[in-house]
């Protein structure tokens, strides 16, 4: 009776360990079609990871796509936030010198105005048939960007009437943190972005770093000046300011698409004797676009692009080694 108990519980052991064998083959079976569809297969060189050889239907079904290493224009920003303020000097309020009611406006919110010109009348409080009135005139040229004024309003020499704003020129007021305030020096470049025109680009120059610290943020104003000849740049609009620290005007680049970045390292896949190779790369600078390699790649190498994670997926399996005389 106890053997027969004893064949029973060895029969069971044996039976989970087949089911749990042929599950975990039936799963990697699963995953290798679902990456390579149509019955395709990958040759895998024993769990030792190498370059990896695919077929014209399985480079279809990854939709794969490469761009080869070029020379181009390349930056090192530094990216600061802040915001589009009026540039100092550059304002002006309007009031009159007399007592008096307003009987005529001659501009209203948003005209541009230029020095001198009329902006209202007012009849003065002073006995006279008609009383004697003043013209109130423009002390600069710009933009009525607040104004007060309206017919029949009583009006003191104290009230002011209209705001003179000149915007062809407007200063990003943007923040560094302590760390960064020794790469920052008056006169650098800068590019400017704007949550409100994400497809311009602004480009400026630094003209203050700020004499203190605030305590609680630990950061310095940073001031950068912009032409704003399309009046585009509206006062206390967010913008994004990248700072030049550095600039490669023939630098070795890539799409941001091929970069891959696992295990604290980053890497792509470039294509070798018609197979994709993992290859190291140290990066530099990078934009919305494309990336500095530093080391690791040379003109003309063709990275994968698309289908490159993928292909990751695959290397980790192994890929087949390259014979010598295969292209």
């Amino acid at each position: 009776m106890r053997s027969m108990t004893l064949f029973s519980s060895f029969r069971n052991t044996f039976t989970q360990k087949w089911v749990l064998t042929a599950t975990a083959l039936l799963i990697g079976t699963i995953s290798m079609s679902y990456v390579f569809a149509h019955g395709e297969q990958l040759k895998v060189g024993g769990g030792v990871k190498g370059p990896v050889k695919l077929t014209d239907v399985q480079k279809k079904a990854l939709g794969l796509k490469l761009e080869a290493a070029g020379l181009r224009p390349m930056v090192e920003l530094l990216y600061l936030n802040g915001e589009v303020k009026p540039v100092a000097g550059k304002q002006a309020e309007v009031s009159t010198r007399i007592s008096g009611q307003i009987t005529q406006v001659y501009v209203s919110l948003g005209s541009s105005v230029r020095a001198g010109q009329r902006l209202a009348r007012v009849q003065s409080r002073l006995v006279g048939n008609p009383p004697p009135s003043v013209d109130i005139v423009a002390t600069m040229s710009g933009v009525i960007d607040q104004m007060t004024a309206t017919v029949g309003q009583s009006v003191e020499p104290s009230t002011t009437l209209f705001h003179i704003r000149d915007g062809s020129e407007v200063n990003i007021v943007a923040r560094v943190y302590e760390e960064d305030l020794g790469k920052i020096v008056i006169g650098q470049n800068a590019h400017v972005r704007l949550l409100s025109y994400p497809d311009k680009n602004f480009t400026g120059k630094i003209i203050l770093v700020g004499p203190s610290l605030d305590p609680l943020s630990r950061t310095v104003e940073v001031w950068v000046k912009l032409s704003n000849d399309e009046g585009l740049l509206k006062p206390n609009l967010f913008a994004r300011v990248g700072v030049i620290l550095r600039e490669n005007k023939a630098a070795l680049t890539i799409p941001n698409t091929a970069i891959i970045e696992a295990n604290g390292e980053k890497f792509v896949f470039v294509k070798q004797k018609g197979a994709y190779e993992r290859v190291d790369i140290i990066i530099g600078a990078s934009d919305d676009k494309y990336t500095e390699v530093k080391d690791g790649l040379v003109p003309g190498d063709e990275v994968v692009t698309q289908g490159n994670r993928q292909v990751y997926t695959v290397w980790l399996t192994g890929g087949a080694p390259l014979s010598s005389e295969e292209d």
